[in-house]
């Protein structure tokens, strides 16, 4: 009896699988679990070899006046980046940008041909006009087990940035929490934290509406995020939801941003001496 319901049940999850692929989140059952494992993976960026952001150690140059660009979702699957080669136009008319943030899902299935098209269109960026890109990661990275091929080609999965008048928090919450000893890594990082600062994760801390499922698992974990980043970060972007939403609290702004893959969304956000601002926009080609 046992052995047929578990056929069944297999039956099912396969035909699932078999016609979605890997468009299915399937609550991480693919991905790797290893959250204690991916933290270990320090000041490794491979990803960023270009002298502009090699390592955390480097300071950005921003200025008094700059924007930069959040993508999320992009989904890239068997190469196929969605057009998302044509960034690189969109930076070459616009002088004040000053780095990308590739905000999780940069691949379907975290395959290494994938991962190797993010860093050919990251490097086309940084010898067209010296502009980093930084990673996020997130859940479908790792599917399959596949954040070794992010550990081999990309290296640290949580990191800090120093910018002069601003201070980015990259961080891993692809198995939709952060985990303690994150948390607690961020809490003494953002402490010493100067200017301005902006914090990027993959999973979103919120819904949209009470009928949705939850984006993040721990509500423990986002009480004291929250509490962590109130009145001393700007803003924090996340995705995954592919869904538009602007929240504040405690003083921040906590900005979801639409898939990349289906909407060719991305979101440009302008800082100056009085303060921030976003827009939502949609790639044309």
């Amino acid at each position: 009896m046992v052995k047929n319901i578990l056929y069944i049940i297999a039956i099912c999850f396969l035909s699932g699988f078999l016609l979605d692929g890997c468009t299915n989140d399937l609550s991480g059952l693919f991905g790797s679990t290893d959250l204690n494992t991916r933290l270990k993976e320090r000041n490794s960026f491979k990803f960023l070899r270009r002298e502009a952001a090699r390592s955390t150690g480097r300071t950005l140059s921003l200025g008094d006046e700059y924007s930069f660009i959040v993508i999320n979702d992009t989904h890239i699957i068997n190469e196929d980046a969605h057009g998302l080669e044509k960034l690189k136009d969109v930076i070459d008319a616009d002088s004040s940008i000053k780095f990308v943030v590739f905000n999780g899902d940069i691949t379907q299935c975290g395959y290494q041909q994938d991962i190797k098209k993010i860093i050919e269109i990251a490097d086309e960026i940084a010898d067209s006009q010296g502009i980093p890109c930084y990673p996020v990661i997130g859940n479908h990275d790792i599917f399959f087990g596949n954040w070794i091929e992010w550990k081999k080609y990309i290296g640290s999965t949580r990191y800090r940035i120093d910018g002069d008048g601003a201070t980015l928090f990259i961080l891993d919450s692809a198995n939709a929490y952060f985990g303690r000893d994150q948390l607690d890594w961020l809490e003494r990082e953002i402490k010493k934290a100067k200017g301005r600062v902006f914090v990027f994760s993959h999973v979103n801390l919120f819904v949209q509406n009470p009928a949705e499922i939850e984006q993040f698992t721990d509500t423990r974990e986002r009480a004291r995020l929250i509490s962590m980043l109130r009145n001393r970060c700007d803003a924090m972007f996340m995705g995954h939801s592919h869904q538009r939403l602007v929240r504040e609290a405690g003083g921040v702004q906590y900005i979801s941003i639409e898939d990349y893959r289906n909407n060719r969304a991305y979101c440009r956000v302008s800082v100056s001496e009085t303060g921030i601002s976003w827009e939502f926009l949609h790639m044309g080609y």
